[in-house]
């Protein structure tokens, strides 16, 4: 209760109603794996073509040639698939150094360093000039005050080649040289103009650099830097380790600020939807991107089969569990550097691209299944090369879908395209064989665990119960209302009960405040069946 001791007006803000609660994201993806280049700290990415802003392009191709190389391609499916945001965690061998170059200056040099290690730092070169504001400081109308302190700015330019530095090299800045037949665009082109040499300026090179570039970041500024022309400036010693289990894991650091890949990764807790693509490359990595799933409760993984395996018979998911599916078969997707332009991938960006599609448009209690698979190659290629690695028959669909095994099928015949066809987890408890009821509970669980944290140390009696039956009734009643729960009413769709009868006294001595919930899911149609007779006058009678 407030203090009244002075007499006078007392103004007091009162909270009216029941404290709402908040629906977490269903729809936030997390991906784990190499990539041409980029920061290794985990980072948001919201397309295709900001993820190649950050970490370049596909790297099944020199100079890199990587066996764990079907991030690109998931990312891809994901976008094109309807995913909106995605969280990449970028991992590459712990023996790997990122490329450096140190540029002398008038009072100290100036350290440069790649984003990331890796020998694409390698091919990375900087030029440094006056800046177009220090070219004009001397003309006629500048303050002589300014003319000092502009002077001394620079400009730094930034080009990267993804396959190497041509040689020779034609500068592309320069336009005396458009015309050259030995010019050649670099992969990415950066331009920092009136930077500053002094900490205390809001264009200090340091500050600006690394807010801004997408290639480079400044470890140090103690003057201003010679000028220096292309292609003088290289940076050098970055090298490129192939990332192991270890590094996919990343399990040994504590400090959740330096962490990366999958352990970066479980300390979002915005992620809900995680995936790995390249665990069908590394053994145990399925394994373990599921025991996190598992043991967190508030995300699910999506697995894919091993590799184009025609063995129908064979195909298993990877373990029993409720916060994982699996599917088969592979996807082609297009590669315009291969040979014949397509690949055969995992289709695991595709299917997470897919849920999240699914949730935006429907709603997490809709399965993610009978969607179209968006982004492959939706037509038979020479050479007898189709766009999914095993065309699966009704017959063999039968095998699979009991084991949990969700299949994507091909019904071009019927003018119904190439479709998700299986909404199962691979639990075989049969209260939780849908994807959509267990992802409906996560979402659930995890928007009144965030939207009740207010209830924490506050008098375990009446006035709290009925605050935390209120605000978890009015959640629920939404979720109802928006067709995730079944019934008529509310009372059958729901229950919320927080009272003497949910507690003892022992839990009252203990500091527990028990509320029971229970919510009826919506399942899938998974078998929709038309029972038809003949009418006739005896049926009718």
């Amino acid at each position: 209760m407030p203090e009244y001791l002075a007499p006078g007006v007392y103004i007091e803000e009162v909270n009216a109603g029941p404290r709402p609660i908040e629906g977490v994201s269903t729809s936030t993806a997390g991906f784990v794996g190499e990539t041409e280049r980029g920061p290794t700290r985990s980072r948001l990415v919201t397309s295709w073509t900001d993820y190649q802003r950050w970490y370049g392009g596909y790297i099944d191709r020199p100079p890199l040639n990587a066996l764990n190389h079907f991030l690109p391609y998931a990312v891809r499916g994901f976008f094109e698939n309807g995913g909106q945001r995605l969280f990449v965690a970028r991992v590459i061998g712990k023996a790997a150094l990122a490329a450096t170059v140190s540029l002398p200056g008038d009072t100290g040099p100036t350290g440069i360093r790649a984003i990331g290690p890796g020998t694409f730092g390698n091919h990375i070169l900087v030029a440094v000039s006056q800046s177009t504001a220090a070219a004009n400081a001397s003309k006629p109308g500048t303050p002589p005050a300014d003319q000092t302190e502009v002077a001394k700015w620079f400009r730094i330019q930034v080009m990267y080649y993804r396959d190497e530095i041509p040689a020779p090299f034609v500068d592309p800045t320069d336009p005396a040289k458009l015309a050259d037949p030995k010019r050649r665009e670099p992969d990415a082109y950066e331009n920092f103009d009136d930077l500053s040499a002094d900490p205390t300026r809001p264009n200090f090179a340091k500050t600006v650099i690394n807010a801004s570039s997408f290639l480079i970041e400044v470890d140090s500024c103690l003057g201003v830097p010679a000028p220096k022309a292309f292609p003088s400036v290289v940076l050098q010693n970055g090298t490129y380790v192939a990332a192991a289990l270890d590094d996919f894991l990343d399990d040994a650091t504590v400090d959740p600020e330096a962490r990366r890949g999958l352990a970066a990764l479980c300390s979002m807790r915005d992620i809900s939807l995680m995936s790995i693509p390249d665990e069908v490359v590394i053994n145990d990595l399925a394994a373990k991107l599921q025991d996190k799933c598992d043991a967190m409760k508030d995300r699910f993984a999506i697995l894919s089969d091993q590799g184009p395996n025609p063995n129908v018979p064979s195909i298993r998911p990877l373990r029993d569990s409720s916060y994982g599916a699996y599917y088969y078969p592979w996807v082609r997707v297009t590669a315009p550097h291969t040979p014949d332009g397509s690949t055969l991938v995992p289709a695991n960006g595709h299917i997470t691209g897919i849920y999240a599609r699914s949730d935006v448009e429907r709603g997490v209690h809709k399965a993610p299944a009978n969607e179209v698979v968006r982004g492959i190659i939706t037509r038979d290629l020479n050479g007898g090369k189709r766009p999914l690695s095993h065309t699966l028959s009704k017959q063999e669909h039968d095998l699979l879908n009991p084991r949990g095994v969700n299949v994507i099928r091909d019904f071009r015949t019927d003018g119904r395209d190439i479709r998700v066809w299986g909404a199962r987890t691979m639990s075989s408890d049969a209260m939780w064989k849908y994807i959509n009821v267990r992802r409906l509970f996560i979402f659930i669980e995890q928007s009144i665990d965030r939207g009740t944290q207010w209830a924490v140390f506050e008098p375990n009696s009446e006035i709290t119960w009925i605050a935390l039956r209120s605000a978890i009734s009015n959640f629920l009643r939404t979720v109802w209302r928006n067709g995730a729960l079944m019934g008529t009413t509310q009372d059958e769709a729901f229950f919320v009960k927080c009272d003497r009868s949910t507690m003892t006294q022992d839990d009252f001595d203990n500091g527990r405040l028990i509320c029971l919930i229970g919510i009826a899911p919506v399942k899938p149609a998974e078998f929709v069946i038309m029972r038809i007779s003949q009418k006739t006058i005896e049926a009718e009678s």
